[in-house]
């Protein structure tokens, strides 16, 4: 009778052991772009020095990375309210930030997802002009321009696939505000040559979203949204909660990192990686350290 005691006893330690290592395994998602990528490795580096087994998988597509969290795949990584708003839980409904957020964290737990306390962070779309052409043509805001367009000057938008197509893009933008670029002013390509081509005067209004760090280092003006057409992209960490159930102090950790970005921040943190050249790692940990978080 003692030796079986003894042996179960071993196994159920052992049991407990391996449960308490797999509490302490959270895998960090991030996608495919630089404040993904920045907020990846900010995320796996913090939690790290907090004594966790972090795997980081970055540089994923927006689609594969919802649904790898939705699996089970990725434990955690930093949402926009209205991506989750629009293009997973296809609300259309116009909503103010704070009932977006309630609205896709009442939504995305049926999913098994929590969304965490959101940063100040706003990284929703925005259409950007050269300083001296936003000045000399008396434009400040998004009725200005449309203001200038119907009164006869032809202007060139560069925009990227996704905004062209989407239900918050062009199309309902241009509706709202009541003009058209028309189709063969706007230049389609990709993300990442929007504002190149808005410096060098190949376009003369960008899309672009508001966190993006090359749009202080061109010196480059944003159009105000006066009739807050576009949804509120707050960015917010999103758990799973079985991830939070088995890491009870994970929530408080990462609401913690949440509390410290803003625009402002984002935007200077993007700025150092895409104008800068510093690594993704570099600045994220550069952070921590300034936060004492690492």
């Amino acid at each position: 009778m003692r030796p079986t005691l003894r042996h179960l006893l071993s196994a159920t330690t052992l049991m407990a052991v391996t449960a308490f290592a797999q509490a302490d395994t959270i895998t960090v998602g991030g996608k495919n772009f630089t404040e993904q990528l920045i907020l990846a490795s900010m995320t796996t580096q913090y939690l790290a020095s907090a004594g966790y087994d972090v795997e980081e998988n970055a540089g994923m597509g927006t689609t594969v990375l919802r649904q790898a969290q939705v699996n089970g795949q990725i434990d955690l990584y930093w949402e926009y309210t209205g991506t989750s708003l629009i293009s997973y839980n296809k609300v259309t409904d116009k909503l103010s930030p704070e009932a977006a957020y309630e609205r896709v964290k009442e939504l995305d737990a049926e999913q098994g997802l929590v969304w965490l306390d959101p940063s100040a962070a706003n990284n929703t779309y925005a259409l950007a002009m050269r300083h001296d052409q936003a000045e000399s043509l008396g434009i400040e805001s998004l009725s200005d321009l449309a203001d200038v367009i119907n009164a006869g000057e032809a202007l060139t938008l560069a925009s990227n696939a996704t905004f062209y197509s989407r239900d918050d893009g062009l199309r309902p933008m241009q509706e709202t505000y009541g003009f058209e670029f028309g189709r063969r002013n706007v230049k389609r390509m990709d993300q990442g040559l929007t504002l190149t081509s808005l410096d060098q005067g190949a376009v003369d209004v960008a899309m672009t979203t508001a966190t993006n760090g090359r749009i202080p280092a061109l010196d480059l003006t944003v159009l105000e949204d006066d009739k807050e057409f576009f949804p509120d992209y707050a960015l917010t960490p999103v758990v799973r909660r079985q991830t939070l159930d088995a890491n009870p102090a994970l929530a408080e950790q990462m609401n913690t990192l949440s509390a410290l970005l803003d625009d402002a921040t984002m935007a200077r943190l993007n700025a150092r990686v895409d104008v800068d050249r510093e690594t993704v790692e570099d600045v994220a940990a550069a952070f921590l350290e300034e936060n004492a978080l690492l």
